[in-house]
């Protein structure tokens, strides 16, 4: 048990990792906005975490805090001039931010440490601090999608139009829900920096724009749930597909094509939705003899 314990860890930790990222791009996504600016703002909080406690010498909650505020702070910028723009034209100005942010880390040599990467982070937060940030952050959400806030992301998700006419303000609500998915990536940005040792700007590139967006696909939009699920079957696949290293991508590739057309909600939101299907399907007959 323990050697599994220890083999696991890192994986666990990273688990954790890769889910806060997913609820970052999901609570964007649950308000209607198809932004993939996650990667773009967990490295401005990892990079800011980190000059701060080994340069300033900030206390790491201090540090973390102070990630999280600025991710929430560019998070809301970022949404005054998407507010102008839909569907794949907001996707395609999320990834050139995620580019921006990118380039600046790689020519920022004094601050970021550019190509090099910046290194001798201390490694000051582990399982028990990330297991905490995580479980706060789905309560969160949990308690968002119960309120009237919640409501309204889900109106505007489902159709813009209907949900201005019935009073609710899109751009506040998509600009909110920017600013709470800059928090929680700024948080986890800066949680991995405690984690990794060392960053350097290509973490936070593509690849990580693409994960967090496969987790929330794959597992579904609606459910808190969803994200995390996602984010455990991608991360442990590798795990349980090392004889097709090689074709790991590929791997990746045909389970989202597979999901996508079968399963559109997601694995999670299709699997609750068969759930309430069938339990209306049993209590029918016992209306119907009433």
């Amino acid at each position: 048990m323990i050697d599994f314990l220890n083999t696991y860890h890192h994986l666990f930790n990273v688990f954790l990792i890769g889910s806060g990222y997913a609820l970052s791009q999901w609570v964007v996504m649950r308000a209607g906005v198809f932004s993939v600016a996650t990667a773009g703002l967990a490295s401005i909080g990892a990079y800011a975490a980190a000059i701060l406690t080994m340069r300033l010498g900030w206390h790491y909650l201090a540090s973390l805090v102070a990630a999280s505020v600025l991710g929430a702070a560019v998070g809301l910028l970022l949404s005054w001039p998407l507010a102008r723009l839909r569907g794949v034209f907001q996707a395609i100005a999320t990834l050139a931010f995620v580019q921006v942010v990118m380039a600046l880390a790689l020519y920022s040599d004094n601050l970021t440490g550019g190509a090099m990467g910046l290194n001798a982070i201390p490694n000051l937060v582990g399982t028990v601090e990330t297991l905490v940030s995580l479980l706060l952050v789905v309560y969160l959400m949990m308690a968002i999608g119960a309120t009237r806030l919640g409501r309204a992301f889900e109106a505007i998700r489902q159709n813009e139009a209907v949900a201005s006419s019935l009073g609710v303000s899109v751009n506040f609500h998509q600009a909110l829900a920017f600013a709470i998915s800059g928090a929680i990536a700024g948080l986890f940005g800066g949680l991995e920096a405690f984690q990794s040792f060392t960053l350097f700007p290509a973490t936070f590139g593509f690849p990580a724009v693409i994960a967090a967006l496969s987790y929330v696909v794959l597992g579904g939009r609606r459910s808190v749930a969803g994200p995390i699920v996602g984010a455990a079957i991608l991360l442990a696949l590798p795990e349980f597909s090392r004889p097709l290293a090689d074709y790991r991508m590929a791997l990746y590739g045909a389970i989202l094509m597979l999901v996508i057309a079968f399963m559109p909600r997601g694995i999670v939101d299709t699997g609750l939705l068969a759930l309430r299907r069938r339990r209306i399907a049993r209590s029918s007959p016992a209306e119907a003899r009433e």
